[in-house]
Protein backbone atom coordinates (compact mmCIF):
# COMPACT_ATOMS: atom_id res chain seq x y z
CA UNK A 1 0.00 0.00 0.00
CA UNK A 2 1.33 3.59 -1.00
CA UNK A 3 2.40 6.00 1.79
CA UNK A 4 -0.02 9.29 2.19
CA UNK A 5 3.21 11.17 0.63
CA UNK A 6 3.14 8.57 -2.13
CA UNK A 7 -0.45 8.68 -2.85
CA UNK A 8 -0.62 12.65 -3.32
CA UNK A 9 2.50 12.92 -5.59
CA UNK A 10 0.53 9.97 -7.82
CA UNK A 11 -2.23 12.02 -8.03
CA UNK A 12 -0.45 15.14 -8.70
CA UNK A 13 1.22 13.16 -11.33
CA UNK A 14 -1.69 11.86 -12.66
CA UNK A 15 -3.34 14.94 -13.54
CA UNK A 16 -0.26 16.11 -14.88
CA UNK A 17 -0.19 12.65 -17.25
CA UNK A 18 -3.96 14.05 -18.28
CA UNK A 19 -3.15 17.61 -18.75
CA UNK A 20 0.00 16.45 -20.91
CA UNK A 21 0.33 12.84 -22.07
CA UNK A 22 3.11 10.15 -21.08
CA UNK A 23 4.48 9.68 -24.31
CA UNK A 24 7.02 12.51 -23.78
CA UNK A 25 6.91 12.43 -20.11
CA UNK A 26 10.20 13.44 -18.17
CA UNK A 27 11.08 13.56 -14.82
CA UNK A 28 12.04 16.72 -14.58
CA UNK A 29 9.26 18.94 -15.70
CA UNK A 30 6.87 16.42 -14.01
CA UNK A 31 8.92 17.14 -10.85
CA UNK A 32 8.91 20.77 -10.87
CA UNK A 33 4.40 21.03 -11.96
CA UNK A 34 4.36 18.97 -9.27
CA UNK A 35 6.41 20.40 -6.19
CA UNK A 36 8.51 17.38 -5.93
CA UNK A 37 11.89 16.63 -7.09
CA UNK A 38 13.50 14.05 -9.72
CA UNK A 39 15.42 11.92 -6.89
CA UNK A 40 11.77 11.86 -4.66
CA UNK A 41 10.03 10.27 -7.63
CA UNK A 42 12.51 7.75 -8.45
CA UNK A 43 12.54 6.83 -4.67
CA UNK A 44 9.46 6.07 -4.40
CA UNK A 45 8.71 4.70 -7.57
CA UNK A 46 11.82 3.18 -8.60
CA UNK A 47 12.07 4.30 -12.07
CA UNK A 48 10.72 6.40 -14.12
CA UNK A 49 9.16 3.27 -16.39
CA UNK A 50 7.80 2.29 -12.24
CA UNK A 51 5.92 6.24 -12.24
CA UNK A 52 4.46 5.08 -15.55
CA UNK A 53 3.11 1.74 -14.49
CA UNK A 54 1.80 4.03 -11.43
CA UNK A 55 0.18 6.21 -13.58
CA UNK A 56 -1.35 3.46 -15.77
CA UNK A 57 -2.73 1.98 -13.29
CA UNK A 58 -4.26 4.63 -11.25
CA UNK A 59 -5.92 5.22 -15.10
CA UNK A 60 -7.21 1.94 -14.65
CA UNK A 61 -9.24 2.58 -11.57
CA UNK A 62 -10.86 5.79 -13.30
CA UNK A 63 -11.80 4.84 -16.50
CA UNK A 64 -14.51 2.32 -15.66
CA UNK A 65 -16.31 4.04 -12.80
CA UNK A 66 -19.14 4.72 -14.58
CA UNK A 67 -19.66 0.47 -15.09
CA UNK A 68 -19.00 -0.17 -11.48
CA UNK A 69 -21.77 1.99 -10.49
CA UNK A 70 -24.05 -0.20 -13.30
CA UNK A 71 -22.75 -2.81 -11.68
CA UNK A 72 -23.86 -1.97 -7.81
CA UNK A 73 -27.77 -1.50 -9.07
CA UNK A 74 -30.49 -3.16 -7.81
CA UNK A 75 -32.08 -4.42 -10.84
CA UNK A 76 -29.48 -5.48 -14.04
CA UNK A 77 -29.91 -3.84 -17.67
CA UNK A 78 -29.51 -5.32 -20.26
CA UNK A 79 -25.71 -4.89 -22.30
CA UNK A 80 -27.27 -2.47 -24.76
CA UNK A 81 -28.64 0.02 -22.24
CA UNK A 82 -25.53 -0.51 -20.43
CA UNK A 83 -23.43 0.14 -22.64
CA UNK A 84 -25.49 3.52 -23.82
CA UNK A 85 -24.88 4.34 -20.02
CA UNK A 86 -21.13 3.79 -20.58
CA UNK A 87 -21.26 5.82 -24.25
CA UNK A 88 -22.79 9.30 -21.96
CA UNK A 89 -19.73 8.70 -19.38
CA UNK A 90 -17.12 8.18 -22.70
CA UNK A 91 -18.78 11.61 -24.44
CA UNK A 92 -19.02 13.43 -22.08
CA UNK A 93 -16.28 16.67 -22.41
CA UNK A 94 -14.31 16.09 -19.05
CA UNK A 95 -13.29 13.14 -19.74
CA UNK A 96 -11.83 13.74 -22.69
CA UNK A 97 -8.19 13.72 -20.90
CA UNK A 98 -8.80 10.77 -19.31
CA UNK A 99 -9.51 8.90 -22.67
CA UNK A 100 -6.99 10.55 -24.40
CA UNK A 101 -4.67 8.51 -21.75
CA UNK A 102 -6.37 5.33 -22.39
CA UNK A 103 -6.05 5.88 -25.98
CA UNK A 104 -1.87 6.59 -25.92
CA UNK A 105 -1.40 3.47 -23.68
CA UNK A 106 -3.36 1.17 -25.52
CA UNK A 107 -1.33 2.19 -28.31
CA UNK A 108 2.21 2.17 -26.78
CA UNK A 109 1.16 -1.46 -25.41
CA UNK A 110 0.56 -2.77 -28.42
CA UNK A 111 3.84 -0.78 -30.21
CA UNK A 112 6.30 -1.44 -27.40
CA UNK A 113 5.27 -4.78 -25.67
CA UNK A 114 8.33 -5.12 -23.20
CA UNK A 115 7.80 -1.40 -21.52
CA UNK A 116 5.88 -0.31 -18.99
CA UNK A 117 2.66 -0.04 -20.86
CA UNK A 118 2.88 -3.96 -21.23
CA UNK A 119 -0.07 -5.53 -21.04
CA UNK A 120 -2.23 -2.48 -20.68
CA UNK A 121 -4.30 -2.67 -23.64
CA UNK A 122 -5.09 -6.52 -22.89
CA UNK A 123 -6.00 -6.10 -19.24
CA UNK A 124 -8.30 -2.86 -20.03
CA UNK A 125 -10.25 -5.08 -22.30
CA UNK A 126 -10.60 -7.40 -19.60
CA UNK A 127 -11.61 -4.45 -17.38
CA UNK A 128 -14.34 -3.74 -19.56
CA UNK A 129 -15.36 -7.34 -20.59
CA UNK A 130 -16.20 -8.58 -16.49
CA UNK A 131 -17.78 -4.73 -15.46
CA UNK A 132 -20.18 -5.43 -19.13
CA UNK A 133 -20.40 -8.70 -17.74
CA UNK A 134 -22.26 -7.60 -14.35
CA UNK A 135 -24.94 -5.50 -15.91
CA UNK A 136 -27.51 -7.58 -17.57
CA UNK A 137 -29.52 -10.54 -15.85
CA UNK A 138 -28.00 -13.78 -15.05
CA UNK A 139 -28.95 -16.07 -17.89
CA UNK A 140 -27.49 -13.42 -20.28
CA UNK A 141 -24.70 -13.01 -17.93
CA UNK A 142 -23.79 -16.47 -18.21
CA UNK A 143 -24.41 -17.69 -21.52
CA UNK A 144 -21.81 -17.99 -24.07
CA UNK A 145 -24.04 -16.08 -26.27
CA UNK A 146 -23.97 -13.48 -23.64
CA UNK A 147 -19.84 -13.05 -23.76
CA UNK A 148 -20.20 -13.03 -27.37
CA UNK A 149 -22.46 -10.13 -26.93
CA UNK A 150 -20.12 -8.00 -24.74
CA UNK A 151 -17.38 -8.58 -26.72
CA UNK A 152 -19.47 -7.62 -29.77
CA UNK A 153 -20.01 -3.77 -28.48
CA UNK A 154 -16.31 -3.34 -27.24
CA UNK A 155 -15.73 -2.26 -30.60
CA UNK A 156 -18.80 -0.28 -30.97
CA UNK A 157 -17.24 1.79 -27.95
CA UNK A 158 -14.00 1.73 -28.50
CA UNK A 159 -14.33 2.64 -32.32
CA UNK A 160 -16.50 5.10 -31.50
CA UNK A 161 -14.18 6.97 -28.87
CA UNK A 162 -10.86 7.14 -31.11
CA UNK A 163 -13.59 9.02 -33.80
CA UNK A 164 -14.61 11.15 -30.97
CA UNK A 165 -11.29 12.02 -30.21
CA UNK A 166 -10.27 12.46 -33.73
CA UNK A 167 -12.75 14.68 -34.69
CA UNK A 168 -14.70 16.29 -31.56
CA UNK A 169 -18.32 15.66 -33.24
CA UNK A 170 -19.74 13.82 -30.44
CA UNK A 171 -23.46 14.45 -32.51
CA UNK A 172 -22.71 12.40 -35.37
CA UNK A 173 -20.80 9.87 -33.17
CA UNK A 174 -23.55 9.84 -30.34
CA UNK A 175 -26.08 9.53 -33.15
CA UNK A 176 -23.71 5.95 -34.54
CA UNK A 177 -23.40 4.86 -30.92
CA UNK A 178 -27.42 4.48 -30.79
CA UNK A 179 -28.07 3.56 -34.08
CA UNK A 180 -25.96 0.35 -33.65
CA UNK A 181 -27.19 -0.26 -29.78
CA UNK A 182 -30.83 -0.25 -31.38
CA UNK A 183 -29.89 -2.79 -33.92
CA UNK A 184 -28.75 -5.20 -30.48
CA UNK A 185 -31.24 -4.11 -28.36
CA UNK A 186 -33.53 -6.77 -28.81
CA UNK A 187 -31.15 -9.69 -28.00
CA UNK A 188 -29.53 -7.71 -25.42
CA UNK A 189 -32.82 -6.00 -23.71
Amino acid sequence: MPSAGQSELLEAAYRYALAHGLADLSLRPLAEAIGSSTRVLMFLFGSKDGLVRALLERARVHEPAVLAQLRQEDNPVGLATAAERVWTWLAAGEHCPLLRLWAEACTRSLVEPEGPWAGFAEVTVEDWLNLLAACPPEPQRDAEAGSVRRTAAMPVLRGVLLDLLATDDEPRVTAAVHHQLALRRSDDD
